[in-house]
């Protein structure tokens, strides 16, 4: 079954994780992804950046990373030197060719190469040019380089996340760079939709720092309402209590009492009933206010009884409950078994002939996902790809 963007072409000139992530997500619905990687670097940076490694048959690493495949399935590995002027020509020929060109170099670090989006969109008016940075292509901190741990610093989100004794914290995954892929992807898909209807690419500029910001959604527009700084809160939420992770007697558990109902039928479950008629927890304003209080209230009833006991108790009465797994807890759960979140993709040159990836969460009845290509050894494509762009320039 063709996936939805069967047919479309895209150049990736990304690395790391923002680009690739927003480039497979293309591959995997369907796009063809040729993926240009550095020769003299010996290819995308995220080849180097382990342990773990797949292990080749003969039991020695492999140039495939854990974090490299996590972001490029469903590519094919070009090798090319875009600072070579024969390198720069296969560029552009591919581009000839392309629907979407994608990059994360430094704002203005492609025109030495002729291969900035002034230059090749003038080339191919059609084409859909996608800039990744780190501060967007404009703005006085444009030049600065971007990486996802500053951009987390800089827009704020390390301000409220961790300990509210302890030192900011970033997210534990690289949440900056993920979500600007996706933002990405948004903005690519939209200008495909424009180019559908009036023949127009266009330059598409998203930023680690401008989507980042945008993520900060709620605890941002709480500033912005309020003129009152968030601050810390460890796992606690700044609009609900009670609203956060519980030490149980064998774990942790989240109760999320999202309304005055819920946490009175908590409060039941509990053995304090009568807590929920306290005016000082009546309310959500009201337990909000009263946090710290009510917090200490609760944590030893709740580190009384078992994490199934709190599960079962809390899921018959209705309220939002659930365990707080370890990863590997998470991936062997009946719940990504049913869900297809776990794929084996075959490769007959790493040990057991296959790797195992995260699957792509969409589901689409008419055009679904499709895991083609596992993640790529570095330039292995490059042959090929090249011979069928010589044959295709050849004429007649």
């Amino acid at each position: 079954m063709a996936g939805a963007l069967d047919g479309i072409v895209v150049l990736d000139l990304s690395r790391i994780l923002a680009g690739p992530t927003c480039t497979q997500l293309l591959g995997d619905l369907g796009a063809k992804v040729i993926k240009i990687e550095n020769p003299g670097s010996g290819g995308d940076d995220t080849r180097a950046w382990g342990p773990p490694y797949v292990m080749g048959p003969d039991g020695q690493p492999t140039d495939l990373s854990a974090y490299f495949m996590a972001a490029n399935r469903n590519k094919l590995s070009v090798a090319v030197d875009i600072a070579t002027a024969d390198g720069q020509a296969t560029i552009r020929a591919l581009a000839a060719k392309a629907d979407i060109l994608l990059e994360n170099f430094k704002p203005g670090g492609l025109a030495k190469y002729g291969l900035d989006h002034a230059t090749m969109l003038a080339a191919h008016p059609g084409l859909v040019y996608c800039s990744i940075s780190g501060f967007g292509q404009t703005g006085p901190n444009a030049a600065k380089p971007g990486y996802d741990l500053m951009a987390q610093g800089y827009g704020g989100i390390m301000s409220l996340t961790g300990d509210p004794d302890g030192q900011p914290m970033k997210v534990g995954v690289g949440i900056a760079d993920v979500m600007c892929g996706m933002y990405a992807t948004v903005g690519i898909l939209a200008a495909l939709r424009h180019r559908e209807r009036t023949g127009e690419g266009q330059l598409v500029d998203v930023a680690l720092v401008d989507t980042q910001i945008a993520w900060m959604i709620n605890e941002g527009v709480n500033y912005l309402t309020s003129g009152q700084v968030p601050q810390r809160r460890g796992n606690g939420h700044p609009n609900i209590v009670p609203y956060q992770v519980f030490d149980a007697a064998d774990g942790h558990v989240i109760v999320a009492a999202g309304n005055d109902g819920q946490f009175r039928r908590t409060c039941a479950f509990l053995g304090v009933e009568g807590l929920a008629d306290t005016p000082d927890y009546a309310t959500n304003p009201a337990r909000c206010a009263n946090r710290a209080t009510l917090i200490a209230t609760l944590e030893p009833l709740f580190r009384a009884r078992t994490m199934a006991a709190i599960i079962a108790g809390l899921e018959g009465a209705g309220v939002p409950v659930g365990p707080v797994n370890r990863i590997d807890q998470a991936l062997a759960s009946d719940q990504v078994a049913a869900r297809g979140l776990v794929v084996d993709m075959a490769r007959d040159d790493v040990a057991g002939g296959a790797v195992k990836l995260l699957g792509n969460p969409l589901h689409l009845s008419r055009t679904p996902v499709s895991y083609r290509h596992a993640p790529p050894r570095f330039g292995q494509d490059t042959d090929r790809i090249l011979a069928d762009l010589a044959a295709s320039a050849k004429p007649g």
